[in-house]
């Protein structure tokens, strides 16, 4: 079964990290899409699925983030990669720090899959 937990948090982040580069490119190019009631609905919905895939597999591998840094650092970033994508998606006052928040939560995300796949938190070290 938790195989089956793996695959489908593995699949949940693929969705989420294509959802927000997706949402990002629009904001950028200020469509209109991104008002769109299932683009403000669909991202908390797979978001929840892949914290829960993600608590479900913690507590199935009897793994937390004290006997685990890199997953005490993976929930770390995580919570930078939210309040980065908050800025780029809605509290950026310009477009340049919507930008910019972007592109960093792009490279946060990155390194939590570095993290992810390597369990190690310096996966680039």
């Amino acid at each position: 079964m938790l195989s089956t937990v793996k695959d489908l948090h593995i699949a949940l982040a693929t969705i989420s990290g294509t959802g927000f580069l997706i949402r990002g490119c629009w904001m950028l190019r200020g469509s209109p899409r991104l008002r769109a009631r299932w683009v403000r609905i669909a991202p908390h919905v797979v978001d929840a699925l892949l914290l829960g895939s993600g608590v479900t597999l913690a507590v199935g591998l009897s793994i937390s983030p004290g006997s685990a840094p890199w997953l005490a650092v993976k929930l770390g970033a995580l919570v930078g990669y939210i309040g980065l994508g908050l800025i780029a998606l809605r509290l950026g006052r310009t477009r340049s720090e919507r930008a910019a928040a972007f592109f960093l939560a792009l490279a946060v995300f990155a390194y939590i899959v570095a993290v992810a796949l390597r369990h190690d938190p310096t996966p680039w070290g």
